[in-house]
């Protein structure tokens, strides 16, 4: 019999990810239909990653000023640190780029996001197939 959370079709990303799926993910070739959200207008290249809509009651005031730019493919906390760096890092660079947002700094994203994709870095969590869920912020709300 399977597991109550299976049954719901509730499973870990380390249980759905296949070997093809976890190469294209090492690869980053998974966010190549991404660009169609980009096309469309609806993301930008450059911007804070979309993240689960069961998230957005979790965020801080702070956190939640991401959202004051349009989601793009890649940003500065994926280039800082993608998946490597915690939860509340990863907002603060999101935050950072909201307030620091120019040409320049999306070019200099963009350069340093090819470099991250050939040296294939930061993809995972330690212990994670992807990244822990996010149950809140840590630390001290600022807002």
């Amino acid at each position: 019999m399977l597991e109550p959370d299976v049954d719901r079709g509730l499973v870990t990303d380390a249980e759905r990810l296949t070997p093809f799926g976890a190469f294209l993910r090492s690869t980053s070739l998974d966010e190549l239909p991404t660009l169609w959200n980009v096309v469309r207008g609806d993301m930008s290249l450059v911007g804070p990653r979309p993240l689960l809509v069961r998230y957005l009651d979790r965020y801080s005031p702070e956190q939640r000023r991401r959202h004051e730019v349009r989601p793009g493919i890649t940003g500065l906390a994926q280039v800082s640190g993608r998946n490597a760096i915690s939860w509340d890092a990863k907002f603060a660079k999101d935050v950072d780029y909201v307030d620091r947002r120019s040409l320049w700094l999306d070019l200099q994203i963009i350069r340093a996001t090819v470099a991250q994709v050939v040296r294939r870095r930061d993809i995972n969590a330690e212990g994670e197939a992807t990244m822990s869920e996010f149950l809140g912020s840590s630390e001290p709300s600022r807002g």
